[in-house]
C-alpha cells in the first residue's frame, strides 16, 4: 500500500524482529509494533495491533518460527483468536515444515511471499466484476493492512483503479476498522465515503450500490462465510435488493474440516468496545465479533484460482 508516496507492507521480518503497522492507533497516527518474540505476536494478534485472517496467519507463522519451543508457541497462538482460519493454517504450516528440519524463519518469508502474491491473483480476478464508475459497498477493513499488501476485498479495486469506482465504507462498528478501509483509500486515490454501518440499506435501496465486496475469516465446506458482524444483514439487504454480492478470500480461509457455518466459533469480545463512547456504562453488553453468512446470500467467492461463482448475478 501507499504511505506518504512509498510503498509498505503492514508487517515485515527484519533484524531478528517482527514489526507490524499498529492497527490500533490508525488512521490517527502510524507507529510501528514490535514483536521480539512469540510472545509478543501473541500480544499483538490477542490485542489486534494486527487484524485481518491472513495478516493475524502470517504474523503466527513468524510467531512460531521465532520461538524456541515452536510446540508450545502454536498452542499459544492457536489461543489468541477462535474465529480467522488462517491463523491455525498458518501455524500448522510452518510447525510441520519445522518438524522436517527447514528453517522456520524462511518458511514463515516464504508463506508470507504466498498471501502477497495469492491476494494479487485475488485483485486479478475481481476486477473484472468491477464496471466503469462502478459504487461498491465494503463492510470491515480487508485491505493491505489485512492482508500484509494488496487486501483481499480491495485488491480488485486497487486493480481497477483505471475504472475510477467509488467506495462506500460502512465505518464497521464497534471497532470502527471502516476508518482504516478510508485510510488505505486515501492514500491510493480512490473515491471514497464513509458511512454509518445502519445506512448501506438506504444506499442500496436508493440505487446508489452496484456491487458489495467484503473479506472473509473462515469459509465451511457449504460455501457459508464468517466475517465481521454486521456482513450478514449486508447481505441480505443486498439480496433484496438485487445487488451482486461478493466475497474475497484465499483459499487458506476455507476450512474444509467443518460442513457449514453453524460449526464455526464465534469470537466474542469485550464489552468495552461497545461501551467505551458513552459516558454511561449498560448493565448488559454483548459483543460478537463476526457473524456468518449463508452461501445463498453469496454471489460468488474470489479466490486466487478464480471466482467461485455461487448465485446468479
Amino acid at each position: 500500500m501507499l504511505v506518504n508516496g512509498k510503498e509498505m507492507r503492514s508487517l515485515w521480518y527484519e533484524d531478528e524482529c517482527l514489526k507490524l503497522i499498529d492497527q490500533r492507533k490508525l488512521p490517527a497516527k502510524l507507529e510501528i509494533f514490535e514483536a521480539k518474540s512469540a510472545e509478543d505476536v501473541a500480544y499483538a494478534i490477542k490485542e489486534m495491533v494486527v487484524r485481518g485472517a491472513p495478516a493475524i496467519g502470517c504474523a503466527a507463522a513468524y510467531g512460531v518460527a521465532m520461538a524456541k519451543d515452536k510446540e508450545k508457541a502454536a498452542k499459544m497462538l492457536k489461543e489468541t483468536r477462535p474465529t480467522a482460519y488462517d491463523l491455525f493454517y498458518a501455524i500448522d504450516y510452518v510447525l510441520e515444515k519445522a518438524r522436517q528440519g527447514e528453517d522456520a524463519i524462511k518458511v514463515a518469508g516464504e508463506y508470507t511471499e504466498g498471501i502477497v502474491k495469492k491476494c494479487r491473483k485475488i485483485g486479478e480476478h475481481g476486477k473484472k466484476l468491477i464496471g466503469k464508475n462502478a459504487r461498491i459497498l465494503t463492510h470491515c477493513n480487508a485491505g493491505a493492512l489485512a492482508c500484509v499488501d494488496y487486501g483481499t476485498a480491495l485488491a480488485p479495486i486497487r486493480m481497477a483503479k483505471d475504472m475510477q469506482p467509488f467506495v462506500w465504507v460502512d465505518e464497521t462498528r464497534p471497532r470502527l476498522q471502516g476508518l482504516l478501509t478510508a485510510w488505505e483509500l486515501e492514500r491510493e486515490g480512490i473515491e471514497h465515503a464513509v458511512i454509518a454501518d445502519n445506512a448501506a440499506g438506504y444506499f442500496m435501496r436508493n440505487g446508489e450500490v452496484d456491487l458489495v465486496i467484503v473479506g472473509a475469516d473462515r469459509i465451511a465446506k457449504s460455501y457459508d462465510v464468517a466475517n465481521k458482524i454486521g456482513t450478514y444483514e449486508k447481505a441480505v439487504i443486498a439480496k433484496e435488493n438485487g445487488i451482486p454480492f461478493y466475497v474475497a478470500a484465499p483459499l487458506s480461509t476455507f476450512d474444509k474440516r467443518i460442513e457449514n457455518g453453524s460449526q464455526i466459533k464465534i469470537e466474542e469480545r469485550c464489552g468495552e468496545e461497545v461501551t467505551k463512547v458513552y459516558p454511561w456504562k449498560p448493565h448488559r453488553v454483548r459483543n460478537p465479533a463476526f457473524d456468518v453468512t449463508p452461501a445463498k446470500y453469496i454471489t460468488g467467492i474470489i479466490t486466487e484460482e478464480g471466482i467461485i461463482e455461487l448465485q446468479k448475478k
